[in-house]
């Protein structure tokens, strides 16, 4: 299926792997030019290499959300190498797990950091070329958003604030006419997950097979999700062929989410 996205360009955080990394090889695929931002440089030239292997350009922009002047950098990088914006997949963003008693304030505070304010500032920096292109925001965000646990307090506090944040930011949109959605994936097989499965492994004797089923089976999902079925959903999402979908709160998670 053609997505008509070719000639577009796309800023995608948290580019540097997992989520982000696949989500911008989709984008290249369907013939996005990307400006790929993360705190690792060697993972970002290689995601850039890969990029222009598909025959599309990339701008890799190393930077650190939680720094105040980075997300106007980003938008910047893209206006200044491609003249423009049509997307931006607000992805980077990993919390602290644990028990709430033993969170500190810099936990909390480094949460929100960079999920949150660093995105709140992208989005920002980057409106007036978004209403310029009828563009589209899309937040990663996640189902401990809508069902959170106990071990991910700030996790489920920083993801629910993004999912309020889309639906205000939907609101402008429908007079900017700039799409605003969030995809909330459930469990996905990314090398933060890889480490809580050998964990587990670890702490009860099992093989990582059997670790890993056992938290599909906890989160009575139909399957572990892969980065490529995040990366898919969102392509379709930016896309023209969803120029009616605005203000979704999209639950892509294998059935774990189970509010209505």
């Amino acid at each position: 299926m053609d997505l008509d996205l070719k000639g577009k360009v796309a800023i995608v955080t948290g580019a540097s792997r997992g989520i982000g990394a696949e989500i911008a090889r989709a984008l290249a695929r369907e013939g996005c030019d990307l400006v790929i931002g993360a705190r690792s440089a060697d993972a970002l030239d290689q995601l850039a290499a890969d990029i222009r292997a598909l025959g599309r350009r990339a701008e890799p922009v190393p930077c650190d959300l939680r720094q105040a002047d980075a997300p106007q950098s980003l938008a910047q990088a893209a206006l200044t190498a491609f003249g423009r914006i049509d997307m931006v997949i607000a992805n980077a963003g990993a919390t602290r797990r644990g028990d709430f008693l033993n969170l500190t304030d810099e936990d909390w505070t480094d949460g929100f950091a960079l999920k949150l304010f660093g995105h709140v500032r992208l989005v920002r920096a980057a409106w007036p070329a978004l209403v310029v292109s009828g563009g589209s925001v899309v937040f990663i965000s996640g189902v401990g958003g809508r069902t959170p646990g106990a071990e991910f307090a700030i996790g489920g506090s920083v993801n629910a604030a993004l999912l309020s944040l889309t639906k205000s930011l939907a609101e402008r949109g429908v007079a900017d006419r700039v799409r605003v959605n969030a995809v909330c994936p459930g469990n996905v097989r990314t090398d933060r997950l890889v480490r809580r499965i050998n964990d587990k492994a670890r702490s009860l004797g099992l093989d990582e097979a059997t670790a890993l089923q056992s938290i599909v089976d906890e989160s009575k999902a139909i399957r572990m999700g892969e980065t490529s079925d995040i990366a898919g959903l969102v392509a379709y999402v930016v896309s023209p062929r969803a120029r009616y979908l605005h203000g979704a709160l999209i639950d892509m998670d294998g059935g774990q989410t189970k509010t209505l």
